[in-house]
């Protein structure tokens, strides 16, 4: 499904309703994952937080940003973790 019919942003508000949030193709490229591989974490919900908007998958950046970190301080907790 192409993301290119999203209308142009608004000059009056800054920037576009969905500024801050991401498809699952664009956030599986960041990663260097297969869009398989977000959505097996979604059914298992140990991936970074997501909404459905119809059938479309969007992730906030700001939400995988944290998401991100609570990964990293939960290798930091395990025993024998990074220092």
């Amino acid at each position: 499904m192409s993301e290119t019919n999203a209308p142009p942003p608004s000059d009056n508000d800054g920037g576009g309703l969905l500024d801050d949030w991401m498809s699952r193709a664009d956030l599986a490229g960041e990663l260097g994952l297969s869009e398989d591989t977000l959505s097996r974490w979604e059914t298992r919900r140990i991936g970074p937080p997501c909404v459905r908007v119809g059938r479309r998958v969007l992730y906030r950046r700001g939400a995988v940003q944290e998401w991100l970190r609570s990964q990293e301080e939960r290798v930091l907790r395990r025993p024998g973790g990074r220092s």
